[in-house]
């Protein structure tokens, strides 16, 4: 039986909030303070992932200091990090969902630390149900931080949609079998997105506001017809 749209899950770096140009500016930061060459494609591919997962990934011949340089990273992006820096729409498009009663949630690679300061700076803790960060829980894309998302809003993953940036949220999304959505203004190119078979991949936060709409009211009308047959 078909079941209405009941949760959008979004991922927060590069899908809501347009951070990716300042991650990699901090990130570039922290490895020449430790002479680590770090180009803006190597940062960029990594976004999404955990802070350790981070680490592993751009610094795996220096162990002994990814501590370092995540502190000195988490100490840059704090001073230079804006606090507006929404993409155009997205209030507006969250505000719509939630007078849906659309139940909203964050998935995110950040600390909780970080996607609290800025849940907070932000003014937004209200909007989302429930939010997972990587510290919490496994980094994407396993979809641990997914199954405790569903379970505390006792919501099936058909009745949810994954909305990112990267091939790491899709992928995360599609390891536990959950529609998913991606946003081609953020990180991952479509190209790589469209290897996760998502339902639709948005050029910007109005079609990705439109595309939503639609396919909430989509599934709400088949759950109806099927209702009545």
């Amino acid at each position: 039986m078909k079941k209405p749209v009941e949760l959008i899950i979004f991922d927060w770096d590069g899908t809501l909030f347009d951070s990716v140009g300042q991650i990699v500016a901090s990130l570039q930061f922290a490895a020449r303070q430790y002479q680590q060459p770090l180009t803006d494609e190597a940062a960029k591919s990594i976004i999404g992932l955990g802070l350790p997962e981070v680490a592993q990934c751009l610094f795996p011949a220096v162990p002994e200091l990814h501590h370092d340089i995540l502190q000195c990273y988490s100490e840059h992006y704090v001073a230079h990090s804006k606090t507006d820096a929404w993409f155009e729409g997205v209030a507006e498009m969250l505000d719509g969902l939630k007078q849906q009663n659309i139940k909203l949630a964050v998935a995110t690679g950040k600390s909780r630390k970080g996607l609290d300061r800025v849940l907070a700076q932000t003014m937004s803790q209200e909007l989302f149900d429930i939010t997972r960060a990587a510290s919490e829980t496994r980094s994407k894309p396993d979809p641990l931080m997914l199954a405790e998302i569903l379970e505390y809003t006792g919501v099936d993953a058909e009745q949810a949609i994954m909305v990112g940036d990267t091939s790491y949220d899709l992928e995360m999304a599609k390891n536990i079998a959950m529609p998913r959505v991606g946003v081609g203004y953020g990180v991952h190119s479509k190209a790589i997105l469209a290897q996760f078979d998502p339902l639709f991949i948005a050029d910007d936060v109005s079609a990705l506001n439109r595309f939503l709409q639609q396919y909430i009211a989509d599934q709400q009308a088949e759950a109806v017809m099927e209702l009545e047959t």
